[in-house]
């Protein structure tokens, strides 16, 4: 498995998708999923499903600086530290962030997301 081509395009995808329907984002979670949103944790992919459509803009653009991957653990899972800027409608002047995925395989030879950790970074 190549990792960085994987997390490449994990990232594309789940950033392409939380900018065009976040809802749909639930396919990439799963009940044990866990997402630390700003320091605030949730669990389950209904849950964070939630919190992510219950935010506070409705468009937004996620611009990626880097993605870094390592292979995590005997069970075939992968880190995914992204970094980057969100330009939200509206706003002149985009917000640093910086997220990380722990991705673990399917049965069926996807991934789905473990944890999610998300945070503004303020300059």
């Amino acid at each position: 498995m190549d990792s960085d081509a994987v997390a490449k395009a994990f990232v594309e995808h789940y950033y392409s998708t939380f900018d065009a329907n976040r809802a749909a984002l639930a396919n990439l979670y799963q009940d044990a999923s866990m997402l630390t949103f700003e320091g605030h944790k949730i669990m389950g992919s209904q849950n964070i499903v939630a919190k992510l459509t219950a935010l506070p803009f409705h468009q937004c653009q996620h611009l990626i600086t880097t993605v870094d991957s390592q292979p995590s653990g005997p069970a075939g899972g992968m880190l995914v530290f992204v970094s980057g800027n969100l330009q939200l409608s509206g706003e002149q002047h985009p917000l640093r962030f910086s997220q990380m995925f722990h991705l673990m395989p399917t049965p069926q030879g996807s991934f789905y997301v473990l944890n999610d950790i998300f945070r503004l970074n303020y300059a």
